[in-house]
């Protein structure tokens, strides 16, 4: 008679552990169903999420983006911390897609792991249920992967789908955005998400010490033009280790925005056009917003630019120019208004927390000799403005 064994055994034996997988699912359970509203229809563990789309709709427009957290999920694994960088995997799916004016209405994610520890995976997928409460959205699903062997234990991927509704007349293309314009920018909360092969390589090439308090090391980069800086710093850096700025979660703009834009029909504005930067900065995301024959002029003077994006500046070697098509520069999204709505749009997005100010206007391409993103003082608008 063969020799009984326990189901699975053969699976565990290759490394992965089915078990493992039920037991997170188990302890991420509170965190996704705490996202869920009354149009989610059924619950965690099914083959497939469902959402009832909301009512009052005439013609409903489904916008979807889907992205990932990049090599930042490195820094995150090093630490040992899984506590936040799901908001990050939120932010840059749902601040894609209110980028078409569209509401973030439900979300999937995806994670991968080289071995599956029930405890690391809950935390993280807990940062992704606490992001999606922020966009608004809910976490109706996802799926966990062990994959021994081809990652290493401690490593792992996150990555993840946000889909948003709007009506279609209310969609933003762009269309009417006009030369004289004023561009908005939207303060970012660091580096966000992108860049963050630069950053490990320039840790590895300087050899930093991730636990090393982050003042210290901003003096001890960037000497005394640091001390500013480090006055200077977001609230609770004076406290952070570099590692946990590295960390620091990128900022989730979807309410605000789509606040503002309640904000801007009151007072009879319209919002323009939008655009989230991400990989390619301020060159690459910018003029994605505009009609092909417009581009857009940013005065980099007008807004600090995060310390953090100084200091691995001056560790590469790298000038303002290349910082701002490398990471954020300082603005996590822009936004296109008529002039005369700048302070209506700045006020309102005060009170949704979020800093802005006027750091661009729109301008006819020919006007750059045949480039669409330009930096510079602004023609038409004050310094005031």
């Amino acid at each position: 008679m063969a020799k009984e064994a326990g189901p699975r055994t053969a699976y565990v034996r290759a490394g992965v552990d089915v078990d493992a997988g039920e037991r997170a699912v188990a302890l991420m359970r509170t965190a996704v169903e705490s996202t869920h509203g009354p149009a989610v229809i059924g619950g965690l563990g099914g083959f497939g999420g469902a959402v009832a789309l909301p009512a009052g709709y005439r013609q409903p427009v489904l916008v979807s983006s889907t992205d990932g957290v990049g090599t930042k999920s490195a820094i995150a694994a090093a630490l040992g911390r899984y506590d936040t960088i799901g908001r990050d995997l939120v932010a840059m799916c749902a601040d894609d897609v209110v980028c078409s004016g569209a509401a973030p209405l439900f979300f999937l994610d995806y994670v991968a792991v080289g071995r599956l520890d029930p405890a690391n995976v809950a935390e993280l997928v807990g940062s992704v249920a606490d992001g999606c409460r922020d966009a608004g959205c809910a976490l109706i699903g996802g799926e966990t992967a062990e994959h021994p062997g081809l990652m290493d234990p401690g490593a792992f991927d996150l990555a993840g789908s946000c889909t948003g509704i709007v009506e279609r007349d209310r969609l933003i293309d762009g269309r009417g955005v006009q030369a004289g314009d004023a561009v908005i920018g939207l303060l970012a909360s660091g580096l966000h998400a992108n860049g963050y092969s630069l950053v490990r390589s320039l840790v590895a090439e300087h050899d930093l010490d991730l636990a090393e308090p982050y003042q210290e090391r901003l003096i001890r980069s960037l000497g005394e033009p640091a001390t500013s800086l480090a006055l200077a710093a977001a609230p609770g850096e004076a406290l952070m280790t570099l590692g946990e700025v590295l960390l620091t979660p990128t900022r989730i703009y979807s309410a605000a925005i789509l606040d503002l834009r309640v904000a801007l029909d009151a007072a009879g504005f319209e919002l323009r056009a939008v655009a989230h930067i991400t990989g390619g900065g301020l060159p690459g995301n910018a003029v994605r917003m505009l009609p092909a024959s417009l581009g857009v002029r940013l005065d980099p003077q007008r807004w600090p630019m995060p310390s953090v994006m100084r200091l691995f500046g001056a560790l590469g070697g790298l000038e303002d120019d290349e910082l701002r098509a490398t990471f954020n520069g300082g603005l996590g999204m822009v936004l296109v208004v008529e002039p005369g709505a700048a302070p209506t749009a700045i006020a309102a997005l005060a009170t949704s927390g979020v800093g802005s100010l006027v750091a661009g206007e729109v301008v006819e391409a020919a006007e750059l000799g045949g480039q669409r993103y330009a930096e510079g003082s602004l023609a038409r608008l004050p310094a005031g403005q």
